[in-house]
């Protein structure tokens, strides 16, 4: 089985000002600080280890790309959030993993949200198989089409402007914040199903592109998922 997931998270401000001893700066000023101190790049986006998580969904399908099962969460607990992600990993023993900057992002964000609350995860994320740089269970999207770096990363929205499906109808990941301010988490949490759902299109046609799906399997599961995004984008 292979669980295809995404991660919506904002900055750990709490955790922020004590790095930064900057107890007094607004969270604006706070971030412009950060940005300047804690990134390593020009994007001023703050590393995995920076954040806290506030929704996930993920997309549990068949080896052979067929859906099963939806699994999600969104909250302020993120204990709870976090034992909930767990606890659907280990539906599965064997489990694969496919994601869009995964490797980058949600999975490290994983291993530093579960040291902060003291909590272990499912012992399958540390295993080789999930590990190993060029995994074929840990897909990592932007890996696979960069050739792990040869090439440039591609954004999931430029994917899916290439096969012309529309992703990133719902926001864009610098509004969650904005969104979370307003007491919006259900609509972060359907942001965050609307990526899912953008990953596994992708994925779908990338496993055509290379012959491991055939055309007629391809192009039933590819319908069907793309009627969902669009029910997903139109709701």
């Amino acid at each position: 089985m292979l669980f295809i997931f995404d991660i919506e998270t904002i900055p750990d401000f709490e955790f922020i000002r004590s790095v930064l001893d900057d107890r007094d700066s607004p969270e604006d000023e706070l971030m412009e600080k950060a940005s300047a101190e804690l990134t390593r790049n020009n994007s001023g986006f703050l590393p995995p280890m920076y954040h806290r998580m506030i929704s996930w969904v993920g997309l549990w399908i068949e080896n052979t790309g067929m859906p099963v099962s939806k699994a999600e969460w969104n909250g302020e607990n993120e204990l709870e959030g976090l034992n909930k992600i767990f606890d659907t990993l280990l539906t599965y023993k064997d489990f694969g993993l496919i994601h869009h900057n995964g490797r980058g992002f949600d999975l490290p964000l994983l291993s530093y949200r579960a040291m902060k609350h003291n909590i272990q995860m499912p012992l399958r994320l540390g295993h080789y198989d999930i590990r190993y740089r060029f995994s074929k269970s840990n897909i990592d999207l932007m890996d696979e089409f960069s050739n792990y770096g040869a090439s440039s990363y591609p954004k999931l929205k430029h994917l899916g402007l290439l096969i012309d499906v529309p992703f990133k109808q719902t926001a864009e990941g610098n509004e969650v914040l904005e969104m979370y301010r307003a007491g919006e988490l259900e609509k972060i949490e359907h942001y965050c199903y609307e990526d899912v759902m953008a990953t596994y299109i992708v994925w779908l046609r990338m496993k055509y592109t290379t012959g491991d799906i055939s055309e007629d399997i391809f192009n039933n599961l590819n319908e069907r998922a793309v009627k969902k995004l669009r029910e997903i984008q139109g709701h």
